[in-house]
């Protein structure tokens, strides 16, 4: 019978919200919404409830109020103004997440059902949640200074040259002092900034830090590896870290009409299999790269995964229908066994920015 009672109120919540979701698919909204989404970034669980505000404006002549919201999980609670407005006049609705409910990466959906009809909107909180470590010394296993890390390095991840990308990293002090915000001092790169999130990270306790990578500044791409070094006022000496990045051309969206007239990078092969060779022998083998486009096409930076390529080209901008060689020149001394190595061709082709070419081998 309990069994029975809770696949009725599943049904009926599927129901509710799709009904919802039709009618904002068919029904043109009446109230204006500065966000729909948004993100929390990390967030730890000593750090209690997190809030997110979402402003919204009455548009129409009607006079309008919220008549109900609804959340997917009891982790959310909700304010909202419940006054009446008339057009013009604004209000907030406020979602608080606990983030003790679960770990890892959260996405919570808040409906809100209006007065009037079509007003049937759908909000989101996003994030990511981290318990608390029962066990900092096994949790924390990178010590640099008095604080723990998770991970030796960091890992932004991809970053794309339009919009920096933000990487929030979590620490553990491990020491007798506290690390405050305001004294933090940041020596690296220009295109990357460190900053404590946390006003302060006490004894025994942990806080977050966060890397914010601007690819259009690095003005290069592919995979890179920097060091950058922090210090605190009143703590003894620098922490050095290093920071991973993949660095890729935005490009934005183009119609499907325009598919024809950009540059088009095509590799022939996208592989070659040397088979059995001897460390002792340099193996050099070529590789067609072609512009099928409208447009031309600029390949921006080539680059291989290891020190033992060289690879050479006689021009980087192809006119549309033209051809050109990447000489590929492979060193297997010291290797042995199977080996694979990742050739990356970035261009300015917006479908197939960045293309991979495999040279592989049996070294003996």
């Amino acid at each position: 019978m309990i069994r029975l009672e809770k696949t009725l109120y599943a049904l009926l919540v599927i129901t509710f919200f799709s009904q919802l979701s039709l009618a904002q698919d068919t029904i043109t909204p009446k109230v204006v919404w500065a966000v729909n989404k948004v993100d929390l970034g990390t967030v730890m669980e000593e750090q209690g409830p997190q809030v997110a505000e979402f402003e919204f404006t009455h548009t129409q002549d009607s006079l309008f109020y919220i008549e109900t919201v609804v959340t997917d999980c009891g982790c959310t609670t909700v304010e909202y103004t419940k006054d009446t407005l008339v057009v013009g006049e604004s209000g907030i609705l406020k979602v608080s997440f606990d983030p003790s409910s679960g770990a890892g990466f959260f996405s919570r959906m808040i409906v809100v059902k209006g007065n009037l009809q079509g007003v049937q909107d759908t909000l989101y909180i996003e994030g990511n949640a981290i318990p608390r470590a029962s066990d900092p010394e096994g949790t924390y296993r990178t010590r640099k200074g008095d604080l723990g890390f998770r991970l030796e390095k960091i890992n932004v991840g991809e970053v794309f040259t339009n919009v920096p990308k933000l990487k929030q990293v979590e620490v553990y002090n491990f020491g007798e002092k506290p690390f405050y915000k305001d004294s933090l001092t940041f020596v690296g790169p220009e295109y990357i900034q460190i900053s404590q999130l946390t006003d302060s990270i006490m004894p025994n306790d942990r806080g977050l830090l966060q890397v914010a990578y601007d690819g259009a500044m690095k003005n290069d791409l592919g995979y890179f590896e920097d060091q950058v070094s922090l210090t605190w006022q009143d703590t003894t000496g620098f922490i050095v870290l290093s920071v991973l990045a993949d660095v890729f051309e935005y490009y934005a969206p183009f119609s499907k009409d325009d598919l024809k007239q950009v540059p088009q990078l095509v590799i022939d092969p996208k592989e070659i299999d040397l088979k059995t060779i001897k460390s002792s022998s340099i193996q050099e083998k070529e590789v067609l790269l072609t512009n099928k486009g409208r447009q031309p096409l600029e390949i921006k930076k080539v680059q291989g995964n290891c020190t033992c390529l060289k690879l050479e080209m006689p021009k980087t901008t192809l006119d549309p229908g033209e051809s050109i060689y990447l000489k590929v020149t492979f060193n297997p001394k010291g290797r042995q066994g199977i080996d694979q190595r990742n050739i990356y061709i970035f261009s300015n082709d917006p479908l197939n920015p960045v293309q991979l070419f495999l040279l592989k081998s049996r070294v003996e």
